[in-house]
């Protein structure tokens, strides 16, 4: 999730834990403890685009990483906050730490939560940043501050907003399985035979939907707002995995294949070549566009040295963007 709730949420666990015996400096260390693993994303300025890609949220965002150095921050705070012990701090960033992959878990990009093993959870309920889920979470956590640590409405409000958000979090899970249903129908109804299908919420939101059929050699795109009184519109999508040609040995394509899991196309335009992870869809509603979330040139040197390059968005198009996803999120 994005940082915002990451620190909301870390602030919450932090309160929990400690927030008896320190007060609002539990909420401090909790938000801190919230943040830290998504330090990996430095991880950019020093390694290549796939290698970078796949460094996100793994060692950081795993129980071994919480387990290992919850007592080395836990020390580092007991030497400057010496009337709590190193047991409590400990106990403190534990929790921040291994709540923070738990909830990004739900998203689509996942996490590595059982890091050194190769298996990344992604439940796909919940857009990264989502103002439903932090927003009520947030105004809960703030009021929690404002009343001193004996007073019983402070944990009253600290405990309404985890049970908010957590009763939201599971909203999307059933919402997940209604959508996915009617994707499913819409498929059968259309006679459309498919190998696999996953499905996201849009951005922003949890009542558009968007699905990947793969069907063998292309993909079939499509998305479902609760509010639509239309059938279900598939787009299809050649997958032109041919087009990398020798490249397609190549360690960097094959780690990005194995990122996407399998989930990719490639395009040709103006004679560039570029990798397009479907996990994440598009940035428009618009059918027919190639205008993915997470596009990637790829480029190879007179030596035969095979770079990724994220093609960067337009912050212009983003007024734009949400105009569409609105307009969509109303219904067809």
């Amino acid at each position: 999730m994005d940082s915002l709730t990451q620190i909301v949420l870390g602030a919450a666990v932090g309160e929990v834990v400690l927030g008896r015996k320190t007060g609002n400096k539990a909420m401090l260390y909790g938000a801190i403890a919230g943040t830290i693993p998504d330090l990996d994303v430095l991880s950019a300025y020093f390694l290549d685009t796939s290698r970078s890609l796949e460094f996100h949220r793994g060692f950081t965002h795993s129980i071994v990483f919480s387990a290992l150095f919850a007592p080395i921050f836990g020390w580092l705070v007991s030497r400057y906050e010496k009337h709590k012990s190193l047991k409590d701090w400990s106990w403190l960033f534990f929790w921040g730490f291994v709540t923070h992959p738990l909830l990004d878990a739900y998203t689509t990009w996942g996490t590595q939560l059982f890091w050194p093993f190769d298996v990344r959870l992604a439940f796909k309920t919940i857009f990264v940043v989502d103002p439903l889920y932090t927003l009520p979470f947030l105004i809960c956590v703030i009021m929690a501050m404002i009343y001193k640590r004996s007073n019983p409405k402070r944990r009253k409000w600290n405990l309404w907003g985890i049970s908010l958000s957590s009763g939201y979090l599971m909203l999307t899970v059933i919402l997940k399985g209604y959508t996915y249903l009617q994707f499913k129908e819409a498929l059968e109804s259309q006679t459309i035979n498919y190998r696999d299908m996953n499905t996201r919420p849009a951005a922003f939101n949890a009542i558009l939907w968007n699905t990947n059929i793969d069907t063998g050699d292309a993909y079939l795109l499509a998305d479902y707002s609760l509010l639509d009184s239309q059938p279900i519109s598939f787009q299809a999508y050649e997958k032109n995995h041919h087009l990398l040609g020798d490249l397609k040995d190549n360690e960097q394509i094959q780690r990005m294949i194995h990122i996407s899991k399998g989930w990719y196309i490639i395009t040709q335009e103006n004679g560039s070549l570029y990798f397009n992870d479907l996990r994440f869809g598009l940035l428009t509603t618009q059918p027919g566009s190639t205008d993915f979330v997470f596009k990637y040139e790829i480029k190879q040197d007179a030596q035969g040295l095979v770079t990724l390059h994220e093609v960067k968005k337009d912050p212009r198009n983003a007024l734009k963007m949400l105009g569409e996803l609105w307009e969509r999120i109303k219904g067809n």
